[in-house]
């Protein structure tokens, strides 16, 4: 087979690949997930394995037992804590948000236009305080149509309880059979291409264990961080801004200048003075500094090295082609393919083309 040949035939099969994925995505996606629990527990497994307690090794499948059980045991610490007390932010939010749009209207508003010289009128904000100050109100009834839609849609239940039970049964026996899938791929690949493909898998995995490792931590740290010192100054929507704020920082400093506008338009409505405004800048301050100077040298280092726009670009292409199952796969994929890039860069530098092009 020419090469012209091969690649048309390559192209042809990542195309279709695309497509299976599309139609398939609601399929995939509790496997993706279980696949994502299994790559995280993994190196854990293989201490545990390697050295067990007291130096001493253990099986692969009490290790990958007792990894499970963490996983598990912190998923219902999480669920039991920060799920109620985000629903009471969420109510508490919902409750302020008429008194929030008044003061937008009535006080706010007008200081920045004044301010900036434009027109002071308030935009129009009158249905959205409407809506606000109703919406609670609303609720109850929201949630028993809720119930109800469920209630009639039996096979949209199922579907979430099946899901519900694959997802764990199947990161079991991904992280069980982790390294003998990954000793398998290899055996397959020609002998002739083996050493190179695994370098590039070992910079790939190195990449993604820094962003789906480190970078989930610096994540959750970071929201932690913002949530406690909001809490601290008094603010009122704490925990949903800090949280909020430590998600966004997935995408460098969006997630600071977010929450510290958000935090500090917070602190405006709550105090109506300049001290507490300082305050909120100290809390993002210590929580930059915090996240520059600590946790992502620590966690992440300098592996990831995806631009922020690309991040962004990668995430909202995923939702638009794939849905959930895209957002997912968005920013690993694009590690992934980081990595490729920075190789197929490097040959094309070295090759008679790129010579030939500075010759001249």
């Amino acid at each position: 087979m020419s090469t012209e040949s091969r690649t048309w035939l390559v192209l042809a099969l990542v195309i279709a690949g695309g497509w299976l994925i599309y139609l398939l995505a609601p399929v995939i996606t509790p496997f993706a997930i279980a696949a994502g629990l299994a790559y995280l527990g993994d190196p854990l497994v293989d201490q545990l394995e390697d050295r067990g307690f007291r130096g001493r090794g253990m099986g692969r499948t009490l290790a990958v037992v007792l990894v499970f059980l963490l996983m598990t045991l912190v998923f219902a610490l999480a669920v039991v804590v920060l799920v109620p007390l985000l629903i009471d932010q969420i109510k508490l939010l919902i409750l302020k948000l008429p008194d929030y749009i008044d003061w937008m209207e009535k006080t706010a508003w007008p200081w920045v236009a004044g301010h900036l010289g434009i027109d002071p009128r308030a935009p129009n904000l009158e249905q959205l305080s409407s809506w606000g100050r109703n919406y609670w109100q609303q609720i109850s009834g929201a949630a028993f149509q809720v119930v109800e839609t469920l209630g009639r849609g039996g096979q949209a239940v199922l579907a979430w309880v099946t899901n519900l039970v694959l997802i764990p049964v199947v990161a079991f026996y991904l992280m069980r059979d982790w390294d003998a899938l990954v000793r398998g791929i290899q055996d397959l690949l020609p002998r002739s291409v083996v050493g190179n493909v695994s370098k590039i898998a070992a910079e790939i995995d190195e990449v993604l264990g820094a962003f789906m490792r480190g970078q989930l931590v610096v994540m959750i740290a970071l929201g932690m961080i913002y949530s406690l010192g909001l809490s601290v100054i008094g603010i009122d929507l704490a925990f949903l801004i800090g949280m909020g704020a430590g998600l966004l920082s997935i995408v460098p400093y969006l997630g600071s200048i977010v929450g510290l506008l958000v935090a500090a338009g917070a602190a405006l409505f709550q105090f109506h003075d300049v001290l507490h405004l300082v305050l909120v800048g100290l809390v993002f301050g210590v929580g930059q500094m915090t996240e520059g100077m600590v946790l992502t040298p620590k966690l992440v280092g300098d592996k990831i090295g995806l631009h922020p726009v690309a991040v962004i670009f990668a995430v909202l292409a995923g939702g638009q082609l794939f849905g959930f199952l895209g957002i997912l796969l968005a920013l690993p994929v694009t590690a992934a393919l980081n990595v490729l890039v920075r190789h197929a860069s490097a040959r094309y530098r070295q090759s008679a083309v790129y010579a030939d092009r500075e010759e001249r």
